[in-house]
């Protein structure tokens, strides 16, 4: 018997994951920084940290046009929110679907303002669009020797998150 309840509950919870993993919909409130945006979920607030990219911070070159470009795609706009983690701040890690069908998370890489974050993500369709938008010179590439984010963090522990 304690053998079925078991199998139940691991059904259960697995049903549920899953069920989280389909996405829920929200309207983008605000982009925080290119890749952390506030979405309203019913009467819910949900900071959302974009999976496998990471932009440059707000106060590091090229991190307001990242901000303004994220922002420009999606602020006002509803968006399909397919969850993937929570990260160490508890905000959800997520792929944001925008109303056209389009990956706000792979416009900001195709456009060059973001880094496919490896540690994260093993994803090769990332790796292509930052390479693509590298050979290209988009965005943050036309910068003769950008700083990536988790060393501009490292370097600035005081003015980073």
């Amino acid at each position: 018997m304690r053998v079925i309840l078991w199998l139940a509950v691991g059904w259960l919870v697995g049903a549920g994951v899953a069920a989280a993993s389909v996405g829920f919909t929200a309207r983008v409130e605000t982009v925080i920084d290119g890749d952390t945006l506030e979405v309203r979920r019913g009467r819910d607030v949900v900071r959302l940290r974009l999976y496998g990219i990471d932009c440059p911070e707000g106060e590091q070159p090229r991190g307001p046009a990242a901000t303004r470009f994220a922002a420009a795609l999606a602020v006002g706009r509803t968006v399909t929110v397919r969850v993937r983690d929570t990260d160490d701040y508890g905000r959800l890690v997520a792929e944001v679907d925008l109303p056209d069908g389009r990956s706000l998370n792979r416009e900001l890489l195709r456009a060059g303002h973001a880094w496919w974050y490896r540690r994260y993500a093993a994803d090769p369709e990332l790796e292509r669009l930052e390479a693509e938008a590298r050979l290209a010179g988009r965005g943050l590439w036309g910068a003769p020797d950008p700083v990536p984010p988790w060393r501009w963090r490292r370097e600035h522990p005081d003015r980073a998150r």
